[in-house]
Parts: structure tokens; C-alpha cells; sequence
């Protein structure tokens, strides 16, 4: 079986320029960048690990975004 050809990346754009930003904030900038899906969660939430080209995930603490990464 012929291996998957890797996804294109949606965005150039450094998930670590959020870090420290609120939320509202991020979520706006990410938007304004392309980003088409921006998932807002608390730092220990449980999600799913799917990979999804085009979403940036915050994980916000007290209104301030503790960590930042894409899909």
C-alpha cells in the first residue's frame, strides 16, 4: 500500500504568538490569519486527538492561553 501523502499545513503561521494572549484576542488574531476553526478548551480538558488541517486549539487558563497548537 502506497503511504498517505502528507496534508499541506493551513497556516504558516507560529501557534506560540498566542501564548499569553487572551482569548478573545487570540481567537480574533487566529481568524483574521486563516485559521478556519479555533477550538477554545481548559487546560486539562479531554478531547479528541484527530488531526484537523485548518484548526488552531488554545487551551485557556483564567482567560489567558496557556498553550497553543494546531489541528
Amino acid at each position: 500500500m502506497a503511504p498517505e501523502p502528507a496534508a499541506p499545513d493551513s497556516s504558516p503561521d507560529d501557534p506560540a504568538r498566542y501564548v499569553g494572549l487572551s482569548s478573545e484576542a487570540a481567537e480574533q488574531q487566529a481568524r483574521a490569519r486563516g485559521w478556519s476553526t479555533v477550538r477554545v478548551l481548559a487546560p486539562d480538558a479531554i478531547i479528541t486527538m484527530e488531526y484537523l488541517d485548518g484548526r488552531l486549539n488554545l487551551a485557556v487558563r483564567d482567560g489567558e492561553v496557556v498553550r497553543c497548537w494546531k489541528g
